[in-house]
């Protein structure tokens, strides 16, 4: 199989390019390096990489040309800064429109998308949220944009799939409470923990499934959830035991701000009905291997979809 990923030096595309690499596949990976790193994808033989923008459409529609990928794995998202609402439009808009519309002009056979939670809003009718839920995007910049980017993909006449996902952590996040508590930490300053919870699933789950979707299981919008969610006291204490830190300063306890939400927990059962039962790795694992990485390369950043 030939697959172009979008974004593939950032912490989802480049788990999903590594495991593709294992099994043999021709990769093409295009990322502009705002929040992804060289160094997350080794050289190989199958695998080429682009240092570029998916926003420019005459070099996107020369790679398909080019490379005549079987299919697209779209990861690539602009989410640095809420109050950038031009780049994430360049991005999550202009960018993500480029590739639908390539896909279609160069009879991609499956299109792989990634959507937030967020596109539920953050005062979500349901516990959990199904799949019928409306989506209310208008509450931030990422979800605005990736919301407008997944309603291109739906009236595009692709096969797709796309998962609407929980908080996607491990190495190579860069953004959420996981790197923030580990920079602060490291740092010995204080940390906050708010009174929500979340979904925290481990990125190397994800890859997996995503894999399946490449060679044709499912069709159509997801959840990507465990269907459970932990409060982040839990996150934020696992962290501290990673690190091993025995003298780490008790966490601020604050109430939610007006743009925070207690839970937004996704209902799975389309998921697993399609794709099988998955086998989610414990946080705690999955936090290690998060602070393992980090200890090596650092955090890159600490960023937050929210204000």
């Amino acid at each position: 199989m030939k697959t172009l990923i979008t974004g593939g030096l950032g912490q989802i595309g480049s788990h999903i390019a590594e495991m593709m690499l294992d099994r043999g596949d021709q990769v093409l990976v295009i990322d502009n390096l705002a929040t992804g790193r060289k160094e997350h994808l080794a050289e190989h033989e199958n695998l080429k990489v682009i240092i570029g923008s998916i926003a420019d459409s005459k070099l996107i529609n020369q790679l398909f040309e080019d490379f005549k990928p079987d299919a697209v794995v779209h990861t690539a998202a602009s989410y640095k800064d809420p109050n950038d609402w031009y780049n994430d439009s360049l991005t999550n808009c202009v960018g993500g429109s480029n590739i639908v519309q390539a896909s279609i002009k160069h009879a991609v056979s499956r299109f792989i998308y990634f959507q937030t939670s967020l596109c539920y809003g953050l005062k979500p009718l349901e516990q959990p949220i199904t799949l019928s839920h409306p989506k209310f995007p208008a509450s931030t910049s990422y979800a605005i944009t990736k919301t407008a980017n997944e309603d291109f993909l739906e009236i595009s006449g692709l096969d797709f799939v796309t998962f609407r996902l929980a908080n996607v952590i491990g190495p190579r996040n860069v953004a959420g409470p996981l790197p923030i508590f580990y920079q602060r930490l490291k740092d010995r300053k204080k940390c906050f923990v708010t009174k929500s919870r979340r979904d925290f699933v481990f990125v190397k789950d994800l890859a997996k499934v995503v894999l399946m979707a490449c060679d044709g299981v499912g069709k159509g919008a997801y959840h990507f959830s465990s269907g459970s969610d932990v409060a982040i006291q839990e996150l934020y204490d696992a962290v501290v035991k990673a690190m091993g830190l025995s003298d780490s300063p008790k966490p601020e306890i604050k109430e939610l701000g007006e743009d925070d939400v207690v839970s937004i927990l996704l209902d799975p059962s389309r998921t697993f009905q399609d794709f099988g039962e998955i086998q989610f790795t414990p946080i705690e694992e999955t936090v290690a291997h998060a602070i393992s990485y980090f200890k090596e390369h650092g955090t890159l950043g600490e960023y937050t979809h929210l204000n």
